[in-house]
């Protein structure tokens, strides 16, 4: 079997190497790290709102990388810092998944950096496997 990893020995905020990939790839199965609302080393601010839609398009934009979709993801992690904002960021993330989600845990947990939600994903490519 071979593993494939996205995005290893990249760098986060404040420059900081990163000691995990992105993503990693075995047997049609994508585990996607998990991402929170960050822009070029920088934690975007605004809301949770504005950090569940950047958060979330980090992690699909690392699924498209990987060439897998939003169709392909079976399950969906979420950490929110702020139990408050799960039913704000439910409102976002319909607006991703819509009428055929994934299955999805979601906990309340202090952030290893100064953000409100960290999401990431496992997929599924039957013709990778």
């Amino acid at each position: 079997m071979t593993i494939t990893r996205y995005g290893a020995g990249e760098r986060g905020a404040g420059g900081q190497p990163l000691p995990f990939a992105r993503a990693t790839e075995a047997a049609g199965w994508l585990y996607v790290s998990g991402q929170v609302p960050m822009e070029k080393g920088e934690i975007v601010t605004g809301g949770i709102i504005s950090e569940s839609r950047k958060a979330i398009e980090n992690m699909i934009a690392i699924l498209n990388e990987a060439g897998y979709d939003v169709a392909d993801i079976v399950r969906i992690g979420v950490w929110l810092d702020d139990p408050r904002d799960f039913w704000s960021f439910n409102g976002v993330f319909a607006e991703y998944f819509g009428d055929n989600p994934p299955a999805r845990a979601c906990v309340q947990s202090s952030m290893m950096v100064d953000c409100r939600v960290e999401v990431d994903c496992v997929a599924y490519r039957a013709d990778r496997a």
